[in-house]
């Protein structure tokens, strides 16, 4: 029996080999794998947009749909999301948010997302767009409209948005959340953006922050683990988890990403760390 609170792993975007079955999963919280990631380009060698058509850009040769079944099968506390977006379509070129008009983009994007969401027996989506060729207005009514429709499709699903602290990126995630906070059950919010100076009182105040930038969210906290060179430390972030939770202000957790701790010398450490935390709520 699960305690009602979240931990959430991103997967699949380095192509580092790992499996869901490498990363331990503690039986009483709630765990959210996320898929990294689909993102509406085309898949060759220069890709470009496609309007909301979206494909598969994760490591699908080692994150199928049998090992979606597979994990969901063994762990029945684990679900697994589809972020879309990212920072860029496999480091070959930047993943822009880039619309023909609303109305095609999420006509597309409600298509082509369910599709994958059928194929794979996926349980949420994760909106991680990080750069963006029109403004904010135009974001806010494809992104509105396609978690609108999707929850309308698929009523079980969990949505979540992934912004960080960049004035460029914030507008468009604040925007969206006052209009749609409805179809928005979490922010996953991008923490480890922050500098290597970030003690436990810092981040408690960036967190403080960004929940009057999202009021009434529901706001995890993060790190990262792999290369954290001049940004936050998973140890910085475990510390500053414990606080939030003495202060009664976390919801959950989660860490970017499953494929960095694969290959790391300490491997997934923080994985487990992390998840007692949230299971001893």
């Amino acid at each position: 029996m699960t305690n009602g609170y979240l931990f959430r792993e991103y997967i699949g975007a380095q192509f580092k080999n790992v499996r869901f079955s490498d990363v331990p999963i503690n039986p009483n919280l709630s765990f959210n794998f996320i898929l990294a990631f689909a993102v509406d380009y085309t898949v060759g060698a220069r890709p470009v947009p496609t309007n909301g058509v979206f494909n598969a850009f994760w490591d699908t040769a080692n994150l199928s749909r049998s090992d979606v079944a597979a994990i969901k099968a063994a762990h029945p506390n684990v679900s697994v999301m589809l972020g879309i977006g990212g920072d860029s379509v496999q480091d070959i070129v930047k993943a822009f948010f880039t619309p023909t008009s609303i109305d095609s983009w999420v006509a597309n994007a409600v298509a082509s997302l369910s599709t994958l969401i059928t194929q794979y027996g996926l349980d949420g989506i994760d909106v991680d767009y990080e750069h963006f060729s029109v403004g904010a207005d135009t974001f806010v009514e494809c992104i509105g409209r396609l978690l609108t429709q999707l929850k309308a499709k698929f009523p079980n699903i969990t949505t979540s948005i992934a912004p960080f602290e960049r004035d460029d990126v914030q507008q468009y995630y604040q925007a969206l959340w006052r209009k749609y906070p409805r179809v928005i059950d979490y922010v996953n919010f991008q923490f480890y953006g922050y500098g290597d100076n970030t003690n436990v009182d810092y981040y408690v105040k960036f967190y403080n922050d960004q929940q009057a930038n999202y009021p009434g969210s529901k706001l995890l906290a993060s790190f990262k683990t792999g290369d954290v060179t001049g940004l936050l430390s998973p140890d910085q972030g475990i510390s500053a988890a414990k606080e939030l939770q003495r202060q009664n202000k976390l919801p959950g957790l989660f860490i970017f990403s499953a494929d960095s701790s694969k290959i790391s010398p300490y491997g997934f450490k923080y994985e487990t760390m992390a998840q007692e935390i949230i299971a001893n709520h």
